[in-house]
Parts: structure tokens; C-alpha cells; sequence
């Protein structure tokens, strides 16, 4: 039988285990171009290990889900790290699950605000982009070069995720 996830909201600290929270955060911030622009500086960091491997820059255009939905995969990428920041300022679901012997453990879901984006560290068990209410870009910075950089798992039994408030 499925189980249901709970959506909680997407912080630092709930976070902290599967990587980084891309935000604004005053501590960061310095002023720079003449004191015309503030730079949050360091906010996180682009992991790509292996010979000939490459941070690149991309935009994702996600699709909406539909709900109730059923979570029956994760994927995880062992040589690099991967972000999505939305450019189109909507919220998006990030689901994640600590390793467990080398498969995904009960999926944990948050909900991010369209001001919020995530870099989820090198091998990290992830859930494919969750784009909510209509189609949305992402800019996204991951890596790119030879090797096979993405593992899948499929579960036998689905989670299900309600419809979030938004």
C-alpha cells in the first residue's frame, strides 16, 4: 500500500543534508558596481569531478504535475552537483531521500518558493524537476562530460504526494 508525503516548507536547515538552499541571504550580501547591485555572494557550490568534466549552465522548462502523485523513482548523479533556480518565479516541489545501502530511503518533500532554488550535492537521491501550476523555466547548473552521471531507482511501491497548497 502507498504512503502518503507530507509537504513541508523548504529551509536551510531541513535542507542542509542533501545540499544547498538558493536564496537571497543578507549575510552574504555585498554591494558592488558602485553600490548599484547587491551580489549574494557563494550562495552554493557547482560540484563536477572526472577527467574532461565541465560546470554548465542550461534552462529546464518543466512541465505541471498533477495531483494526487505518485513518486515511484528517484535519481541520483555521482559525479556532480546539480541546481534549479526558478527564472519564472513560481514555487516547485523538491523531493529528496537520504541514502540507504545505495538505494533512496523514504522520500522527504518540500515546498519551494519562487524566490528559492536548490543545489542538490554530488549523489544525492533526488526526484526529476516538479514544476506546480503551469509551465515554468529553471536556469540549471550541472555537469556535463564523458561518464554516466545519473542513476535511477524505481520503487516497487509508489509514495503518494496530496495536491500542495499553495
Amino acid at each position: 500500500m502507498s504512503e502518503y508525503l507530507d509537504i513541508r516548507p523548504l529551509t536551510k536547515a531541513a535542507f542542509a543534508s542533501f545540499g544547498e538552499v538558493i536564496e537571497a541571504d543578507p549575510a552574504s550580501m555585498r554591494l558592488i558596481n558602485g553600490g548599484t547591485t547587491e551580489r549574494f555572494h557563494a550562495l552554493a557550490v557547482a560540484e563536477a569531478t572526472g577527467e574532461g568534466a565541465r560546470v554548465i549552465i542550461n534552462l529546464f522548462r518543466g512541465q505541471p504535475r498533477s495531483f494526487p502523485y505518485a513518486v515511484d523513482m528517484m535519481e541520483r548523479h555521482p559525479f556532480g552537483s546539480q541546481s534549479f533556480s526558478p527564472v519564472s518565479g513560481r514555487p516547485f516541489l523538491v523531493i529528496v531521500s537520504e541514502d540507504e545501502n545505495g538505494r533512496p530511503g523514504r522520500p522527504q518533500v518540500f515546498l519551494a518558493r519562487g524566490d528559492q532554488g536548490v543545489n542538490y550535492g554530488r549523489n544525492v537521491w533526488h526526484h526529476p524537476l516538479m514544476a506546480l501550476g503551469q509551465a515554468s523555466d529553471f536556469l540549471v547548473v550541472d555537469r556535463d562530460g564523458p561518464d554516466n552521471n545519473l542513476e535511477e531507482f524505481f520503487f516497487e511501491t509508489p509514495f503518494i504526494i496530496k495536491e500542495p497548497a499553495l
